[in-house]
């Protein structure tokens, strides 16, 4: 099973709000997931990333891999995995 980490989207109509969350690969990108790490939500100013920096850690460890827009998160929010 390959596992990612990626964006899911959330909130309303012209109001994205999205989780990070980790999930297997062949999964929708609004379906299922295993765990939700974090949050993003680029319509403030700054932009609001709230990420569970253990979680991420730890999904990292694991073998998750993080998707290109979600692997920028990790970097601002200055996590190393």
């Amino acid at each position: 099973m390959a596992v990612r980490m990626r964006l899911t989207r959330v909130g309303s109509k012209k109001n994205p709000i999205y989780r990070v969350v980790v999930a297997d690969s062949r999964s929708p990108r609004d379906g299922r997931f295993i765990e939700i790490v974090g949050r993003y939500n680029p319509q403030t100013d700054p932009s609001t990333i709230d990420l569970d920096a253990d979680k991420v850690k730890d999904w990292l460890a694991k073998g998750a891999q993080p998707s290109d827009p979600v692997a920028r998160l990790i970097k601002a929010a200055g996590i190393e995995g």
